[in-house]
């Protein structure tokens, strides 16, 4: 029992204490987590803004030949890709699209393709180092539809001698007529670089991928298609999905169409043997 009103009101104060201690102020609150949507919305904007300042003064110590091929980037990444990438600079990690400083004696490489491409475009690059030039498209290039429309930023002004391409994964619900029909579209449109072209068969997807079995048997029936347009188009075929398949178990991640490091240097080394082959039949004639 408390003796008088004096000793209540000197508990409700030290309670005051304590809760004021325990409780962290509205400000202290705001500099941890966003409250709402708006807050987490401003603290995403502010992140993104302080990425693309701390990116422009990087950019702005660059040649401005390579400054050219980050604003080609800057327009052609997106927003999933873009922050990664800028990232990945600033803290100097080499990735796969990073500017190429061409040696004049060697031959010019494109790679074309989505994120599995992406994926072994290093090991392809090193694989290659001292016998091509290897570039990629400044892109997750995605399905023939995309391809139809951005192919001309893709190609650039390079003078390329080999061209190295696919698209199969994100072409998985295209209407099995119309993939048909643009790729033989976009074949056109490659042949008329001169380049030496090489189609990548789409590499497997797992049967127990999210999107159930079928997708799987919807990857190998475009690559069929894919190898009939090839042949009617005389282009040479470096076939991944072939290749690749033994190794699945080992070389690609559970329940998903990318691979691990291990992957991507298998996969970079063949396509380097293709483009090496490439490359020396042409030298022979």
């Amino acid at each position: 029992m408390f003796r008088s009103a004096y000793d209540v009101r000197s508990c409700l104060v030290l309670f005051a204490l304590i809760t004021l201690v325990a409780v962290p102020s509205r400000g202290e609150d705001q500099k941890t987590e966003p409250t709402n949507a708006s807050e987490a919305a401003a603290k995403k904007a502010k992140q993104a803004a302080e990425l693309n300042q701390k990116f422009a003064a990087w950019k702005a110590t660059l040649s401005p030949e390579q400054q050219a091929w980050e604003t080609v980037l800057e327009e052609n990444l997106g927003g999933f890709y873009l922050p990664h990438y800028q990232k990945a600079k600033l803290q100097g990690t080499i990735t796969a699209w990073d500017y190429v400083t061409d040696d004049p004696k060697l031959p010019k490489v494109l790679l074309i393709g989505d994120s599995v491409s992406r994926g072994y475009t290093l090991a392809t690059r090193n694989a290659l180092a001292g016998k091509a030039n290897v570039h990629r498209a400044p892109a997750n290039c995605g399905p023939t539809a995309t391809a139809l429309k951005q192919l001309d930023v893709w190609l650039g002004d390079g003078n390329w001698d080999v061209i190295h391409f696919n698209f199969g994964i994100h072409d998985r619900r295209t209407p099995t007529a119309d993939y048909a029909a643009r790729l033989e579209t976009l074949v056109k449109r490659l042949q008329k670089t001169g380049a030496k072209l090489i189609w990548a068969s789409t590499t497997p997807v797992p049967s127990d991928w999210k999107e159930g079995p079928s997708i799987k048997a919807a990857i190998e029936e475009r690559n069929q298609i894919a190898a009939r347009v090839m042949k009617e188009q005389g282009v040479a075929i470096d076939d991944l999905f072939t290749f690749i398949t033994p190794h699945q178990a080992e070389a690609q991640n559970p329940k998903d169409v990318h691979f691990n490091e291990q992957g991507y240097e298998l996969l970079g080394s063949q396509v380097a043997k293709s483009i090496s082959q490439t490359l020396e039949q042409s030298d022979s004639k």
